[in-house]
């Protein structure tokens, strides 16, 4: 998992921590970013896993989707879309 200019130390580990409770259960080997910008308040969510799943999100900071609870949920619906056979 990397995090990028995505702010506080301490919301930082609660973001890793929603982001790996919305994994349990996936198996594989699996890649999340997240970059933050100094410019605006989105940032970019990018997921890799196996056999070529790859999604890119872009979390609107002005209506919250960058809090732990909201990135989370984000992830799990994403999650949600892979085929069954991954």
């Amino acid at each position: 998992m990397e995090l990028y200019n995505t702010g506080h130390v301490a919301s930082r580990s609660e973001i890793v921590a929603a982001i790996e409770h919305a994994f349990d259960g996936e198996t594989g080997e699996w890649q999340v970013s997240i970059l933050g910008s100094r410019e605006h308040d989105d940032w970019e969510l990018k997921i890799e896993g196996p056999q070529g799943f790859e999604r890119r999100y872009v979390l609107a900071g002005t209506v919250g989707e960058c809090e732990p609870d909201n990135i989370r949920s984000v992830v799990t619906k994403l999650l949600s879309a892979k085929p069954t056979n991954l």
